[in-house]
């Protein structure tokens, strides 16, 4: 190891060498021990931040989606998510909301949907249709071109086989390989918190969703 690398991996503020130091969420090059630490150094550190940064996590393309939308953190709190997207990106992302969802549901709260692949059908298709069901309900969440007719186009959709079959379960290291992208799971999660009225486990995700903002707006002095 260089020395170079022996430094970078210290505090950049008290130079501590620790084991468990948190990255800049902004531009990953600067390590800290405590928020604290970084708090501290956020004056003189932000100035050349957003210089050392790649383009945000939050607005790289995810490999599994053909068009890729700005800031998707912003457009959860707008509740514009799903729009601006082609159909085929709509139906696929819908179908993983419910998929995660249900790995969710009986990962973190023992619930088993009699309706999806976790009770021993052979696939989802009727609880992924109630699921449509509460979409629906909430339209304003959904393209302006969404109808009825696309109810059943959705469902086909998980019907073809791949990745997007239905009568196959998903978790979050799967999303993550599947998209490219780390922060995929949070935002079906969020999205899907916005259609059932609520998360796995009853926690409020509205504290996380500020923090993803800030570091879309690049005011993310937040260490991960």
């Amino acid at each position: 190891m260089t020395d170079a690398d022996t430094d970078s991996k210290k505090c950049g503020t008290c130079a501590i060498a620790d084991v468990n130091l948190k990255r800049c969420a902004k531009c990953h090059t600067k390590f800290y021990c405590s928020r604290d630490c970084q708090k501290r150094d956020w004056k003189t550190h932000k100035k050349i931040c957003a210089r050392n940064a790649p383009s945000s996590e939050n607005n790289i393309p995810s490999k599994g989606l053909s068009v890729a939308i700005d800031k998707p953190f912003h457009r959860l709190d707008a509740r514009t998510w799903m729009h601006d997207r082609p159909k085929e990106d709509v139906y696929k992302l819908l179908i993983d909301t419910y998929r995660l969802r249900m790995e969710d549901e009986y990962k973190f709260n023992g619930d088993v949907d009699m309706d999806s692949i976790y009770s021993g059908v052979q696939d989802g298709r009727r609880g992924f249709e109630r699921f449509l069901g509460l979409v629906n309900a909430h339209s304003r969440l959904l393209p302006a071109w969404w109808s009825q007719g696309n109810v059943a186009e959705c469902m086909a959709a998980g019907t073809k086989g791949g990745w997007s079959d239905l009568g196959c379960a998903i978790g979050k290291r799967d999303v993550i390989e599947h998209y490219g992208n780390s922060n995929m799971p949070m935002q079906l999660r969020m999205f899907g918190e916005q259609i059932y009225g609520h998360s796995p486990g009853g926690h409020d995700a509205a504290a996380m969703l500020q923090m993803q903002m800030m570091i879309e707006s690049g005011d993310g002095n937040i260490c991960i």
